[in-house]
């Protein structure tokens, strides 16, 4: 009973996941991933009391997914400082090309979504996965002996948001590679 429990609640996370990640949190209804996970509404609320609730458990099943990405990122950037930069951008540009209808960073766009709630719980959520974004890049930067990691690390992250940004709005890659070409002048000063 328990297993099977653990597997509806899974298959709710994952309808809604794909729900937010396709319409947006306050565009998705609970009725749609409902119906997207092959259960009723009422199922879907013994589960998770709220929206709100869905979207924490939805994020924490976000977050834990980013942490394998960073690391399937990092296992294949070299570790040299230049190779890194141009691995980690040339995978940013592979992702954006390679998946129909690209969004960029869902936790960017959430974020942005609920701009008019500042304490909203997912915020806190999105920058905390923010946070260790940036941590891990500065200890691959500092491992590639880059002066200042941490504020290198941070200066990556603007250029990294930006270029999904006007990525989103323009499309076509081309602020990807200037915004690998700017964090390469970065981390080219010792």
């Amino acid at each position: 009973m328990r297993r099977q429990t653990a597997e509806v609640r899974m298959r709710i996370v994952d309808a809604a996941y794909e729900s937010f990640w396709q319409s947006g949190f306050r565009r998705a209804s609970v009725d749609s991933i409902a119906a997207r996970a092959g259960l009723t509404k009422r199922t879907v609320y013994a589960y998770f009391r709220s929206k709100d609730d869905l979207l924490a458990a939805v994020l924490q099943r976000y977050e834990e997914l980013a942490e394998l990405r960073l690391k399937h990122i990092g296992d294949r950037m070299p570790s040299d400082r230049m190779g890194s930069i141009d691995s980690f951008f040339g995978q940013l540009s592979g992702w954006a090309s390679a998946t129909p209808r690209w969004s960029g960073s869902g936790f960017t766009r959430l974020v942005v979504e609920l701009a008019d709630l500042p304490g909203h719980p997912a915020r806190a959520i999105a920058r905390r996965a923010k946070a260790k974004t940036e941590s891990w890049l500065a200890g691959r930067l500092a491992n590639a002996r880059v002066r200042n990691a941490r504020e290198r690390a941070r200066e990556v992250m603007l250029l990294t948001e930006g270029a999904m940004a006007l990525t989103l709005i323009h499309g076509g890659r081309s602020y990807i590679d200037a915004a690998a070409s700017a964090a390469k002048q970065l981390v080219r000063q010792r």
